[in-house]
């Protein structure tokens, strides 16, 4: 039993490759169509019906690409659709986060010292929050909104701020982070999956019935391929800053992703209109890198630690079994010890100024809180302490798996 916590582990480290694999193979080729239809030129020679070419070269070959604005005048044999690595990266995405923050929910997900909410509310209020979202944003762009596609993205982007401050009244930082991500992330999947894959195959059933297809359904699906296009950045951020405290785990964490999202449009102008051929606009650079500096001081403008306040929580009986179990008080002067210098309230190690992940090793309801994960990180591997740097001995993790497999028996 006591290896549970392992297998658990390595099936969450299971999930996350597959989305990040997904997720690289959907962000490549998002990246290369958006690149591709940009750069298309006109030419004399173009068949009936195609918008544009463009000649590449790659890996000692050359590609003769052409795009037809709304069909070709017969269905071709071999036919490839993109859509299986949108799919997957949301159904991997969506697996990794029921296992770290559905499972891990009194851990990761919620936080009482905000909102005193049970593990079911948490997860309730997470699934049907992404679920409202994507419903409220498909209603606006099918409504007369979807004319003005600028209008439409400032409320786009409106809607993230306001449900990014709404996370953080509830959730944990890193909870409220994951949550804008998956959000977005839904958005994207969303419109492949019920706009732009729908409106293909409507396109393709009127070439197969010899019927001239209607310019409206790729006008309709142009128009969520750009917001997915100008979204791709701020997930692959809001994804990566769980990993960061002085992005998730700040008084202004929410003010800081909204900013990442002005960022991405920032970064994404740049590049779509350089591969349009268009005049560079450089200074989207001074604009992207004083947005960083904008976020860079939010994240120490008001040092306080949410997770302070979360030590008068009380412990779960799972907390309280692992902190009554044989060999806690070993396994507590080991961590305080070995662990503590920095993640502490306050990090006394010099170039910390937040405990790394936000994870708090100092009192008994901390470790204790904390044991699965000390377990992994210090008991049956040596990844903490960083190169064991306060030279923790073979007998001190010893201490810790006998403690934390005694509160499995």
């Amino acid at each position: 039993m006591y290896d549970l916590a392992a297998f658990w582990d390595w099936g969450a480290f299971a999930v996350r490759w597959l989305h990040v694999i997904t997720a690289m193979a959907w962000i490549g080729s998002s990246f290369y169509f958006i690149a591709l239809d940009l750069g298309l030129r006109k030419s004399p020679d173009l068949p009936a019906g195609a918008h544009g070419e463009e000649w590449q070269v790659h890996g000692g070959g050359f590609y003769h690409i052409s795009k037809y604005l709304v069909a070709p005048a017969e269905m071709p044999e071999h036919l490839i659709w993109f859509k299986w690595e949108s799919y997957t990266t949301w159904l991997s995405g969506a697996a990794l986060m029921m296992i770290v923050y559905w499972a891990g929910a009194e851990l990761f997900l919620i936080d009482t010292a905000k909102a005193d909410l049970s593990v079911f509310q948490g997860i309730l209020i997470s699934a049907v929050s992404l679920t409202l979202g994507w419903i409220i944003y498909d209603f606006l762009c099918k409504s007369k909104l979807g004319n003005h596609p600028t209008l439409l993205m400032l409320l786009l982007f409106v809607m993230l701020i306001v449900m990014g401050w709404g996370y953080n009244q509830i959730f944990t930082g890193r909870a409220m982070m994951l949550h804008l991500g998956a959000f977005t992330a839904t958005i994207m999947t969303a419109n492949v999956f019920f706009i732009i894959m729908p409106n293909q195959r409507i396109v393709v059933a009127d070439l197969k019935a010899g019927r001239t297809p209607d310019p409206k359904y790729g006008k309709i699906a142009k128009l969520r391929s750009t917001h997915n296009n100008y979204l791709t950045l701020p997930v692959i951020f809001l994804m990566l800053s769980t990993h960061y405290p002085l992005a998730f785990a700040t008084e202004y964490n929410w003010v800081i992703a909204s900013l990442v999202f002005l960022m991405g449009v920032s970064i994404r102008h740049y590049f779509n209109s350089k591969h349009a051929g268009k005049a560079v606009p450089n200074w989207t650079w001074l604009v992207t890198t004083l947005l960083f500096i904008a976020i860079v001081w939010l994240s120490t403008a008001t040092m306080f630690s949410p997770v302070q306040e979360a030590e008068l929580q009380p412990l779960t009986p799972y907390e309280q079994r692992l902190a009554a179990a044989d060999g806690f008080e070993k396994a507590h002067e080991v961590v305080l010890g070995r662990c503590s210098m920095c993640h502490a309230r306050e990090p006394y190690w010099d170039g910390i100024l937040w405990a790394p992940k936000g994870i708090l090793l100092e009192t008994k309801a901390d470790v204790a809180r904390n044991a699965k994960l000390i377990y992994l990180q210090s008991g049956i591997t040596h990844a903490m302490p960083p190169a064991n740097i306060t030279f923790m001995e073979p007998e001190d993790r010893a201490a810790i798996v006998r403690w934390f497999r005694a509160a499995q028996m």
